[in-house]
């Protein structure tokens, strides 16, 4: 939730005892689980370029590796508004960074599509009168999106 910085969270957690390996090993491995969703990524690329889509993503991870995904796959060209607990100290599954998001936007919720692949989180939007699509895969998500009137082809 962004209440302790990365470095505060891996000494309580990691560095709390001797390790064999040193934080920067460690650091460069979390960095290695990061990969790209080149497809995903494409998609989310047409629906802003092609549909004018507002696009605002909502994730629950630290500062740090958000400011390193953005960087590392562009995902700030990909977004009008991060809402990442680390920055507003709510996280999924609290309604309220659901409701910051909406406000943020400045769109209704019968106007919002979340895409999400967890569905507790689907749920909860949907209770707000979001729209919600489980992603499994691109193929299937872009299939929904179609469902909804957004070619995205």
């Amino acid at each position: 939730m962004g209440r302790l910085t990365l470095e505060e969270y891996l000494n309580l957690v990691i560095f709390h005892k001797k390790r064999s390996f040193t934080r920067n090993q460690f650091w460069q491995f979390m960095l290695a689980q990061s990969k790209p969703f080149p497809e995903m990524i494409d998609l989310v690329t047409q629906l802003k370029q092609n549909l004018g889509l507002k696009i605002v993503i909502v994730s629950n991870e630290s500062r740090e590796l958000n400011a390193y995904r953005s960087r590392k796959f562009g995902l700030n060209s990909l977004s009008d508004c991060f809402v990442s607990s680390s920055f507003v100290h709510i996280r999924k599954p609290d309604v309220e960074i659901f409701r910051l998001a909406l406000d943020l936007a400045q769109v209704r919720p019968e106007n919002v599509i979340f895409i999400d692949n967890t569905p507790m989180f689907i749920q909860i939007a949907q209770n707000l009168g979001i729209q919600g699509i489980l992603h499994t895969d691109c193929k299937s998500t872009r299939a929904k999106l179609s469902d909804l009137g957004l070619n995205t082809e």
